[in-house]
């Protein structure tokens, strides 16, 4: 019973630590991903809402794998903030892509224009696939073909094959 017992202890010692560390890491993630956002103050709702539209369809180019609106590296913040002061100096959504192309290239855009610097990033994974199907069905097509054999080849077989019994 004692052993029981100091090993309960034990057991709610380790839970109060574990719990403690859980606490202090939920409060250090929010905090640090509370450094990184920003709050930019709009004139009406449409701005707030086309600055929101206008991250969210272009590259952090840091990341590469991320819009604007989901990046936290510097570059993504200076873009975030260009952004904001040219949808306050009222560009329109075709200046700033156009200015952030200008700047950056096609890249920056997630949905580049269909054009021949850009032509293999829109029919390069359908070419992949394609190349995939028929290498498939070549090698399907060549598992179902049945093999002849001589009468000789076949006896032979069927003599090895009675030499293994």
């Amino acid at each position: 019973m004692f052993i029981f017992n100091r090993m309960h202890k034990l057991a709610e010692r380790f839970l109060e630590a574990l719990k403690i560390l859980l606490v202090v890491g939920v409060f250090t993630s929010s905090t640090m991903s509370f450094a990184a956002i920003e709050t930019y103050q709009f004139s009406d709702t449409e701005d707030e809402i086309r600055y929101q539209k206008m991250i969210a369809e272009l590259r952090c180019l840091v990341c590469q794998n991320q819009n604007l609106a989901d990046s936290n590296a510097e570059l993504a913040q200076d873009l975030r903030a260009k952004t904001f002061e040219m949808v306050n100096a009222g560009a329109s959504n075709n200046e700033i892509a156009e200015f952030m192309v200008a700047r950056y290239g096609d890249f920056v855009l997630y949905r580049p224009p269909l054009k021949g610097q850009t032509l293999l990033l829109w029919i390069g994974p359908f070419g992949i696939l394609l190349i995939a199907l028929i290498v498939f069905f070549i090698t399907v097509r060549r598992s179902q073909t049945n093999i002849k054999l001589s009468t000789q080849a076949r006896a032979r077989a069927a003599s090895l094959l009675d030499e293994g019994h």
